[in-house]
């Protein structure tokens, strides 16, 4: 059964704020003297992403989890040079102002990006130190990556005017559409989708925020090799019917990555999290208790 639904209200009620280059950044701690877990958010939406799974990891871990810079209740400064490289200093900040060395991780989608950056940041010696990773669906390689038309559109010299038509009844269509057939969002889940993603005129810079699907092939290279490198453990909890970063996903980290860690859930598309957070759980802690 899934938790009650915690409104977007609720969830910024609960949380805090840092500056990250001027800017206002919110984010949720859920407080505690246990292992840390910095929870990444995907594209267009925020960390209430994982307010179904919250719950229960909290009983295990401290988690920490930003709204990145321009989406959620973070700012969303239009003059903004939106890059992964930024988001994951941005979480790396936020870790060294709460006295965190070593995190564990769990992304989602853009989020993922991140997460790649912090493991070359790992391999490199940098001062946050990553003791697992766990990937939700999400892009870690560009070419098994497939962008929904809307996403190619933003990222086009039409982005900018795209941006501003967008509505509440065109991202309901494509945002569905990327959801398994039988754990589609309800109805007061999406309201609070897009609440979040028009938050301080959001919707008005998703063509900017969508350059990250250029970033990704910039640094695909780097990323690639520190996971292929990496003694840090990982594990892909993968929705296999999603269009974007399912199943196909799958197959190309278990030909680049040796002894591929993977999950599959049947049924369910690219929010796992959202669609099906028992099982990704789970799979979850069954992953931490073997590492």
């Amino acid at each position: 059964m899934h938790q009650k639904l915690l409104s977007c209200d609720q969830w910024r009620a609960a949380g805090r704020s840092f500056l990250h280059r001027g800017h206002q950044v919110f984010y949720r701690d859920s407080g505690g003297d246990k292992p840390a877990l910095l929870l990444i958010h995907g594209f267009p939406t925020a960390s209430w992403d994982f307010y179904r799974v919250w719950d229960v990891l909290a009983q295990h871990y401290r988690l920490l989890a930003p709204d990145l810079i321009g989406f959620g209740f973070s700012d969303k400064p239009r003059d903004y040079v939106y890059s992964l490289v930024d988001q994951a200093a941005l979480c790396a900040s936020l870790c060294a102002r709460q006295g965190l060395t070593s995190v564990q991780l769990l992304a989602h989608d853009y989020g993922v990006s991140v997460a790649q950056e912090l493991i070359a940041q790992h391999e490199e010696g940098s001062a946050l130190r990553l003791r697992s990773v766990v990937f939700l669906n999400g892009g870690l390689f560009p070419e098994s990556h497939r962008p929904r038309l809307i996403q190619k559109l933003l990222l086009s010299p039409l982005g900018p005017v795209l941006s501003r038509l967008m509505n509440e009844q065109s991202f309901r269509r494509s945002f569905s559409a990327i959801f398994g057939p039988e754990t589609q969002p309800d109805e007061a889940e999406l309201k609070s989708f897009w609440q979040l993603i028009t938050h301080r005129g959001g919707n008005r810079i998703m063509h900017k925020l969508i350059r990250y699907m250029r970033d990704r092939r910039v640094h695909r290279a780097r990323w690639v090799a520190a996971m292929q490198h990496t003694q840090v453990p990982m594990r892909l909890i993968n929705g296999p019917v999603d269009p974007v970063s399912g199943a196909h996903l799958v197959a190309r980290y278990r030909e680049l990555i040796a002894n591929a860690d993977t999950v599959s859930l049947p049924g369910i598309g690219h929010y796992p999290q959202v669609e099906a957070p028992e099982q990704v759980l789970q799979a979850f802690f069954e992953f931490q208790a073997r590492i």
